[in-house]
């Protein structure tokens, strides 16, 4: 039985108390609450049922020519978005990749334009590279974006009033990047899966792609929905 259903049948309910006379509110005071307490309780299952879980995968160091576009078919045929953040240089040598992310309904951020880690004396170099990626993706999309990964997890708290930019960082690291084993990082995610965990991942390794795919299988059997990161972070 849906919600709807089940709320009919406690409105139901309640209403037979009402009309039952006028003194129902002393004589069946405690079947009144046990009949508003099981309105509550439909609400609180149904939503856990009916409410998908949602998580969001994440992919740096893209677009790749191959295996991002390999990526993107598997999203596609799976519902499943995901958020891409792109290599400036990246972006300047596939802008088509960069565009079909967007018109397919996924996030695209900046990570920098050559994978640049803030330091104590680059700042202004490493500001002057999410500046040159803004353009640059803004030119292929058409939007401004809002969202950076900053490499290895660095960053300037001042950048964010400065770009008007929002740092996206992760809870689930497989380290996919230095391993070839797809099961491994299949399994240290989905044992580390929760609602609204930032998965980080690569679009520019095989078994990445592969892993990332049967990932989405597994979890989305689990009841999981894969949004965009802006879903997790503002929703």
């Amino acid at each position: 039985m849906r919600v709807k259903d089940k709320l009919i049948t406690a409105v139901t309910i309640l209403a037979g108390i009402v009309l039952s006379g006028g003194a129902f509110l002393v004589e069946r005071r405690e079947e009144l609450t046990d009949a508003a307490e099981y309105v509550m309780c439909v609400i609180d299952k149904e939503e856990a049922v009916d409410d998908p879980k949602k998580i969001a995968l994440t992919f740096d160091d893209g677009p790749h020519p191959y295996y991002t576009e390999q990526l993107l078919d598997g999203l596609k045929e799976r519902g499943a978005k995901a958020s891409f953040f792109v290599m400036g240089k990246q972006a300047e040598a596939y802008p088509e990749l960069v565009l079909r992310m967007q018109t397919e309904g996924h996030l695209v951020g900046n990570h920098t334009y050559s994978h640049l880690q803030l330091g104590k004396n680059n700042r202004e170099t490493f500001k002057s590279e999410l500046i040159k990626t803004n353009e640059l993706l803004s030119g292929i999309t058409g939007e401004e974006p809002q969202y950076v990964r900053p490499p290895y997890g660095s960053w300037d708290k001042s950048f964010e009033s400065e770009l008007t930019m929002i740092p996206v960082l992760w809870t689930i690291d497989p380290m996919d990047w230095c391993s070839s084993d797809v099961n491994g990082i299949v399994q240290k995610v989905t044992k580390k899966a929760e609602e609204n965990a930032v998965i980080l991942m690569h679009d520019e390794y095989k078994s990445s792609v592969t892993a990332a795919l049967e990932i989405v299988d597994i979890l989305q059997k689990q009841g999981y929905e894969f949004v965009t990161v802006d879903e997790i972070l503002f929703d």
